[in-house]
């Protein structure tokens, strides 16, 4: 994950804490056990972190947050998962018929950091995780 690292500990931070926001999801899903973390780096498109639980078989991934990077100097983050590893209770969620590697998906976008929203997300991340298992 140094290629991770070097992202994370390169980008400058803005006023809308997107950075801060992108290191709790990573945080977080280092908490989840059982899962790897893959990074794909696409600068001035997008970065990439793919957690996967260890027990699935047939889907690479759980979630994809990714760090959209059209403007390096304004990233702000897409976080995406398959349609029926997650509820959205509070349907903040777009969602993208074949959005994600192919398959129904719901994408959060975060442009901001937001105390409530990055709580949802994290919620939504444990519930991939947990459904991921099976």
């Amino acid at each position: 994950m140094k290629e991770l690292e070097n992202f994370i500990n390169t980008w400058i931070e803005t006023d809308s804490k997107t950075k801060q926001a992108f290191t709790e999801i990573y945080d977080h899903l280092k908490t989840l056990e059982d899962t790897t973390l893959d990074f794909n780096a696409r600068p001035k498109v997008s970065y990439s972190l793919r957690p996967r639980h260890n027990n699935q078989k047939n889907r690479s991934l759980f979630a994809m947050v990714d760090v959209i990077d059209d403007d390096p100097e304004e990233r702000w983050l897409s976080v995406c998962f398959y349609g029926e590893m997650i509820t959205d209770p509070e349907e903040t969620g777009d969602l993208i018929p074949e959005g994600l590697l192919g398959e129904d998906g719901y994408c959060f976008d975060l442009y901001e950091y937001d105390k409530d929203e990055m709580k949802y997300l994290k919620q939504r991340l444990s519930q991939a995780h947990e459904n991921a298992k099976k």
